[in-house]
């Protein structure tokens, strides 16, 4: 799925914003992030995407990092 439609179907609130940005420019995270925090979001029935959601898949995806590699 192309960033700008996963973009779209996954709206951020300001701080959900500040958390991607910190997460893909500092951490070297990409867009696709978004798709583990929508898929949190929907766990937690959530119709939005939080920076909750998006701090949880970040810190998944660090797990995966520091045990994969």
């Amino acid at each position: 799925m192309p960033s700008r439609i996963l973009r779209k179907l996954c709206e951020l609130d300001d701080a959900g914003k500040r958390t991607l940005e910190i997460a893909v420019r500092r951490l070297g995270l990409s867009d696709r992030i978004l798709k583990v925090a929508r898929t949190i979001a929907d766990l937690d029935e959530k119709p939005g995407v939080s920076a909750k959601h998006l701090a949880e898949a970040v810190q998944y995806r660090s797990l995966d990092r520091n045990y994969w590699t």
